[in-house]
């Protein structure tokens, strides 16, 4: 897999590992990947309360081994250190940060292509625990999307902790949760994610069935945006990093992270989807790279 060009911009970027970027106002989001994807507002619970995120790592043993230095960077040094030779291959960061900048380079092409005007969200890197317009988050809700803040989070410890507690390997792992979380910020650009809530609270016993659907259509605008940008060059995608995404979606469906974490599933408590549905949502975006087939009815 390779980018288009090695050219990273982190004019979007706080970064608040350090006391470096970051250090003013927080944006807002809601989305996270629960270990990939749900929407975060009131508290973060699993990933379902209040944000969206994907990726709930509540009661998994923490790892580290991310590799970045988070240790007051200012902006130009991040930028410096990103736009060295080799850098976005060497750093998590620098990866992160350069597929968030090809993700809203498809996503502005395409929507100004149906005449829509697409914003991009900020993305922000935290160690531990941050506060956002969501909430208060820790690192085991995983990455996550506020969209009161319109900003992605990532605790980077996470992408180790998905390569050595999930077995989902290889950087297009990693350029998946990106574009998961992104998902979210569509939803909340289209209204999709105020409609869903709004169906929540007026069907309280669909909460966790509207989350779920919510999650699927992330991981379906995921798959979409990797064939946009394969078929624009914008990331070129080999079918070994293919499986490297439907990978990483099956290792964060609700069915497998309950079953590492408790040794046990329970359906009902399901707001993300099981790994089948994770994986088959992805491929649905990626087969034609058409947001239109990643729609559903709230």
């Amino acid at each position: 897999m390779g980018f288009d060009d090695q050219r990273v911009d982190v004019s979007g970027v706080d970064d608040r590992r350090g006391g470096g970027l970051g250090g003013g106002a927080l944006a807002a989001g809601g989305g996270g990947l629960g270990v990939v994807g749900v929407v975060v507002y009131v508290l973060f619970q699993l990933l379902g309360g209040g944000s969206s995120g994907g990726f709930d790592v509540s009661g998994l043993q923490g790892v580290g081994g991310a590799t970045g230095t988070g240790t007051g960077e200012t902006a130009q040094q991040l930028s410096d250190r990103c736009n060295s030779d080799g850098a976005i291959e060497k750093y998590d960061d620098c990866y992160v940060i350069k597929s968030y900048n090809e993700i809203n380079e498809v996503w502005t092409a395409e929507l100004q292509r149906r005449g829509a005007r697409y914003s991009d969200p900020r993305l922000s890197f935290f160690s531990s625990a941050t506060t956002t317009g969501c909430g208060r988050a820790t690192a085991s809700v995983g990455p996550f999307y506020c969209p009161p803040d319109q900003e992605v989070f990532m605790d980077l410890d996470f992408l180790a902790q998905l390569q050595s507690q999930f077995g989902a390997q290889g950087r297009y792992a990693q350029s998946y949760i990106v574009a998961h979380e992104v998902g979210h910020h569509l939803q909340n650009l289209f209204g999709t994610e105020e409609k869903v809530r709004a169906a929540q609270q007026a069907q309280p016993r669909q909460t966790n069935a509207l989350s779920v659907e919510l999650e699927l259509q992330a991981d379906c605008y995921a798959g979409a945006y990797g064939k946009l940008a394969d078929e624009h060059g914008n990331q070129t995608i080999t079918p070994d990093q293919l499986d490297e995404a439907l990978n990483a979606a099956a290792a964060v469906g609700d069915d497998a992270i309950q079953r590492k974490t408790s040794g046990s599933v329970d359906p009902d408590s399901f707001t993300h989807g099981t790994s089948a549905q994770r994986r088959a949502a992805f491929s649905t975006g990626y087969a034609n790279g058409d947001i239109d087939d990643c729609a559903f009815s709230v």
